[in-house]
């Protein structure tokens, strides 16, 4: 699992069946010295499947690659990298 902060929204003019009741958000992945507070962000970003309906600026966790499509088994739905949890707040310990 990866961490990050939503930066976007992506809204589709057309989809496949299997994106109903979903949505796609924007986030900008952080490295350890983003959470430590003593590197800039990247201009990375990365697509993730939402169904916890996170906001502009939450801090979230996903999950990328198999593990991003493992909560649709044994659907099959087209997603890279899943939204799993809306962080309150994140502690890096030295």
């Amino acid at each position: 699992m990866r961490i990050g902060k939503v930066v976007g929204q992506i809204t589709l003019n057309r989809s496949c069946a299997s994106f109903r009741g979903a949505r796609l958000m924007i986030v900008q992945p952080h490295t350890m010295e983003v959470l430590r507070g003593r590197g800039a962000t990247s201009e990375e970003t990365i697509v993730v499947w939402d169904e916890l309906s996170a906001t502009d600026g939450d801090i979230v966790g996903f999950s990328e690659g198999r593990e991003g499509a493992m909560p649709f088994t044994p659907a099959r739905v087209p997603v890279d990298a899943y939204l799993s949890c809306i962080l309150d707040a994140v502690n890096v310990l030295d």
